[in-house]
């Protein structure tokens, strides 16, 4: 494989709507199109050398020593032709492996993303606390808060920075400034570039992600002082997102980290990413939203994350959601097949008894009867 070829993966990462790229030795190269690994008609690739001769002129002059002292390393890189990757080179087996994910040039909109409107009433009216997305690994958490920033930048005048890992989606100023800090380039960590953000006059800040206690701490502190905090997290559903931040911390520390989410906390809005009927479409997200009014503030403080689920289900009328209402509008509205809600429904017995009528095959939704 040479390194015209290499081009040719990068180049044909938009020509098949491929999210991710994969390289690893031993292995032929692999895109992931549409959530599922596709192999490239392409031989498997020998050496690690082989690897390290395309990836070397991508990784930022600076930096080229962290990877051989810590074994993985994630930066950002722009095309010739303009495209933006995000690129992770990690060992594994003594020889580097590597996987690159495509950012899309264009920063999305809610619409483009099918979030349902709250997310734009959520943008519009929350203008201080702690807001966080949450999913596990590639349910489109980045593109969620890029579009929520980007419809800040353009209906707000404020004063947004930005801390990443590295920067993805790159914001052209609208009504509002904006700063982008990358970790590794502009600042050494998270915990460095949160110690003094306050005191570069923002009125939000963007965390790419909480994943350890120093961050979710100043964080929350942030959020305390007025701002809003805009940060994502990795998690199943809305609810255990608070028993996943208090991993972080020692057992002594748990009261005083749930008054401080209780006191904070603006929303939770939690997404998984399901295949959508149309091929152009590819993925649709299904959503739950957890939004902190006075009941979920006491439910948090005294520690009863076991209630939050029926709140949420019970407070529709207040902008919340769940998986199970989530899906069941995608089904109805012929977004997703029966099946494939079925398949990711957090509880199926509730999901078949909120779709009345709907008739499955092998192949998904075949009429619609009726509706409860």
């Amino acid at each position: 494989m040479q390194g015209s070829a290499f081009e040719q993966m990068l180049n044909g990462m938009g020509r098949f709507n491929a999210s991710d790229l994969h390289l690893k030795v031993g292995y032929c190269p692999y895109y992931r199109v549409a959530g599922e690994l596709k192999k490239i008609d392409m031989p498997p690739i020998t050496s690690s050398a082989q690897i390290e001769q395309f990836v070397a002129p991508m990784v930022p002059e600076k930096r080229r020593g962290e990877y051989e002292t810590c074994g993985d390393l994630d930066f950002s890189y722009q095309a010739p032709n303009g495209e933006r990757f995000r690129i992770n080179i990690f060992r594994a087996g003594g020889q580097m492996h590597v996987a690159i994910r495509r950012v899309q040039n264009v920063v999305p909109q809610f619409t483009d993303l099918r979030l349902p409107p709250i997310y734009e009433e959520l943008a519009d009216k929350t203008h201080e606390g702690l807001w966080m997305v949450s999913g596990i690994t590639g349910s489109g958490k980045s593109s969620t808060l890029a579009a929520i920033l980007d419809h800040i930048n353009a209906t707000q005048s404020t004063h947004i920075i930005t801390i990443e890992d590295p920067v993805e989606f790159v914001f052209k100023p609208k009504k509002s400034v904006i700063s982008q800090r990358e970790i590794g380039t502009d600042i050494p960590d998270y915990e460095e570039a949160l110690k003094f953000v306050v005191r570069q006059d923002p009125d939000i800040v963007f965390v790419g992600e909480m994943r350890d206690a120093k961050t979710m701490l100043a964080s929350l502190q942030a959020a305390e002082t007025g701002h809003l905090v805009l940060g994502s997290i990795h998690c199943a559903d809305a609810p255990s997102t608070f028993s996943r931040i208090l991993e972080y911390f020692p057992q002594d520390q748990h009261e005083f980290i749930r008054s401080s989410l209780a006191n904070s906390l603006a929303a939770i809005c939690c997404q998984r990413l399901l295949p959508a009927i149309d091929e152009k479409v590819a993925r649709v997200p299904a959503c739950e939203v957890l939004i902190a009014n006075a009941t979920v503030r006491d439910k948090i403080r005294r520690g009863e994350d076991e209630d939050l689920a029926a709140i949420i289900a019970g407070s529709r009328n207040d902008g919340m959601r769940n998986f199970t209402h989530s899906l069941c509008e995608l089904v109805e509205a012929e977004l997703v097949y029966y099946d494939t809600a079925l398949k990711h429904a957090p509880n199926r017995d509730a999901l078949q008894s909120a779709i009345q009528g709907i008739t499955t095959a092998s192949t998904g939704l075949i009429g619609r009867i009726g509706k409860k």
